[in-house]
């Protein structure tokens, strides 16, 4: 459903060598996850990785070929995919195995490639390499199964899951050779990989296998499921980890904490979908596939996971985390400072702009401050205009004053009421009539006057508009739409406040920092509809086109993902069921999709401005878009979630 797929890292407690303990145990924990879709069980967990020489005893052997027997009897009782390790004589070699079941049947095995020795590791003194298999296929009755049917064995083998997954399995210290093999999978086409592994734990090394994990999943645009044999196991040497960590496409969804831990089950959802999105802009997979170096096996299988295990952030630009939070928010604003020193360095001049006392050119005043200083350019070449109309408020009037007063910039104002009422005039519009004309007419005349103020002084304007504005269109052709460079064009509104914010913790502009903190708190408005009978914003945009941690949740998921409305509507009940009804949620949807794509001309002639995130609407490069695209297929869609 969506492309979600349940997964579970399952840690059984161990017993070396006693194998009917152990499938009771790995049984006990299958039945506890029959909402799964992948159960992965650690390496050679069904006898204890720890046996040692008795892996060379024909009573351990059979026993295990009875487990796997029981365990292929458990498997016909749930829908899961099941991973367990087994070793397993093929060929008269012994094999380090994963088996996997689902359905009632043992759908393949999968062998270690990376058997070795090493410091805590004696592989090599019981198991053969995959290397050493020359079976493709083996009878079922070779592992102790009646049924007449032949499994594919190697470490050459792909699932195709229903024909929407593809999977694989991948075992321990595989991982960890100069070319894993779970490289060569994936660039088969896998999009999912299991590891079953027996890990020691020593300092330091959870975190760099979590980190492996991470970047594996990363580079290699994947979902990857870790798991490591822990409590239980043979503590003669070493302990082992019992380690577990889920990450997909390079970011931990889950992870254990305990050292030395088992006996436990770390469970959560994947969104294949992200896999699917990045693999189609990805081209790097298909430039160095291998695809006929490897076997794809067919399982009959549709998931029915919604997902609901799936952390969804619902400020899809903002970091849940705080350090996280503000180290971006840091990062962005020295990528914005450092675009506009570029620009500033080629054209030369003064940089104007206009200072409403509002979110968006807040940050593009401090953006043009900072730029100053690390330029070495007197702050009165920065040159700020405030620019009342009939919408204009004294709070944030004066917030505009104070913020320009206390960095210490060229401030300036222009009153443009006689203008606009002038032009009103001119083209025979009512002065009391309030609507797009009467809006846009103020905003015209503001971008005017500091075009003409730029040209006058011999310098450039800074634009102020910021990347949710232009997804929405919310903007007016060749008004707050224009600028010899934006600033803002790259970051969305859900974010700014979190940037000022970080700006006035981390002690940047600290004579501004009460102001700054007030324009924080100040309503989103364009103020161009006059204000109530208290002198306070009547014009709130998020009234009018709906909040926009809505419309960036939606930005962000169309433009990253390229996720259907339907998904969208998904994700967004799971990631606001506390805080906006179904109802809400699709009325914002709606208008969002209308908006993308009717506005697009807007876009197709945005000035520059840099890019500081993974989704951006430049059409130079980020969103090739025709301006004249229809909507209607997005728009069905829409519809029919409402029945």
């Amino acid at each position: 459903m969506f492309d979600f797929y349940r997964v579970v890292a399952a840690v059984p407690k161990v017993s070396v060598g006693d194998v009917n303990r152990n499938t009771a145990e790995i049984i006990a924990m299958i039945n506890v996850n029959k909402d799964a879709d992948f159960i992965v069980f650690p390496e050679l967990c069904i006898s204890g990785y720890t046996c040692a020489d008795l892996f060379f005893q024909s009573e351990l052997l059979i026993s295990v070929k009875k487990s796997i027997k029981s365990l292929k009897e458990e498997s016909e009782k749930v829908k899961s995919v099941i991973v367990a390790g087994a070793p397993l004589i093929i060929d008269g070699k012994l094999f380090d195995c994963s088996v996997v079941l689902q359905g009632g049947k043992v759908r393949g095995i999968q062998v270690k490639t990376n058997v070795n020795y090493s410091y805590s590791s004696y592989d090599m003194r019981w198991f053969s390499s995959a290397r050493d298999l020359k079976a493709s296929y083996i009878s079922a009755a070779e592992v102790g199964i009646e049924d007449d049917y032949a499994i594919p064995v190697g470490n050459d083998i792909i699932f195709n899951l229903g024909g929407s997954a593809k999977f694989s399995v991948e075992i321990g210290n595989d991982l960890a050779s100069p070319i894993p093999q779970s490289s060569k999978l994936c660039l088969a086409g896998a999009e999912i990989i299991l590891n079953s592994a027996a890990s020691e734990e020593i300092v330091t090394k959870r975190k760099f296998v979590g980190n492996l994990v991470s970047h594996q999943s990363s580079s290699l645009n994947c979902a990857y499921v870790y798991v490591s044999a822990g409590e239980g196991e043979s503590t003669t040497d070493v302990v082992y980890s019992g380690h577990s960590v889920i990450c997909e496409n390079g970011c931990t969804l889950k992870e254990n904490k305990n050292i030395a831990d088992g006996d436990y089950f770390t469970k959560t959802d994947i969104d294949l979908g992200k896999i699917k999105a990045d693999r189609i802009k990805n081209k790097s997979l298909s430039d160095y596939g291998c695809s006929n170096e490897f076997r794809e096996i067919f399982i009959d299988y549709e998931s029915d996971c919604d997902g609901s295990l799936y952390s969804v952030n619902k400020l899809s630009f903002v970091p849940s985390v705080k350090a996280e939070r503000v180290e971006r928010c840091l990062d962005i604003f020295n990528i914005q400072v450092a675009g506009l020193k570029k620009r500033a360095k080629t054209i030369g001049g003064k940089m104007v702009l206009g200072v409403s006392g509002g979110l968006d050119s807040t940050l593009t005043l401090l953006v043009c401050v900072e730029a100053a200083r690390q330029l070495g350019i007197p702050l009165e070449n920065v040159i700020g205009l405030t620019l009342p109309c009939f919408g204009t408020t004294q709070r944030t009037h004066s917030n505009a004053w104070e913020l320009m007063k206390t960095l210490g910039i060229t401030s300036l104002e222009i009153d443009i009421k006689d203008a606009c009422t002038q032009h009103c005039r001119d083209i025979g519009h009512p002065e009391d009539l309030f609507n797009t004309t009467y809006e846009n007419v103020q905003a015209r005349e503001r971008m005017q006057v500091l075009m003409d103020y730029a040209c006058k002084v011999g310098g450039f304007v800074v634009g102020t508009g910021d990347l949710s504005e232009l997804a929405l269109g919310w903007c007016t052709y060749n008004a707050d739409h224009m600028s010899m460079y934006g600033t803002n064009a790259g970051v969305p509104k859900s974010l700014i406040r979190w940037i000022i914010s970080s700006l006035v913790e981390n002690g940047y502009f600290p004579e501004s920092a009460d102001v700054l903190r007030d324009i924080i708190d100040t309503p989103i408005s364009p103020e161009l509809l006059p204000p109530d009978e208290k002198g306070n914003i009547a014009q709130q945009t998020e009234e009018i086109i709906g909040p926009y941690a809505l419309h960036d949740f939606f930005l962000y998921h169309f433009m990253r993902f390229g996720y259907s409305p339907s998904k969208i509507y998904h994700l967004a009940k799971l990631a606001f069921k506390d805080d906006f009804d179904d109802i809400i949620i699709l009325k914002c949807l709606e208008v969002f999709y209308r908006r993308f794509f009717t506005q697009q001309f807007k876009r197709s002639c945005l000035p520059d401005g840099a890019k500081v995130g993974s989704v951006a609407l430049s059409p130079r490069g980020d969103l090739c878009m025709a301006s004249d695209s229809s909507y209607n297929i997005w728009l069905k869609e829409i519809e029919n979630l409402k029945k």
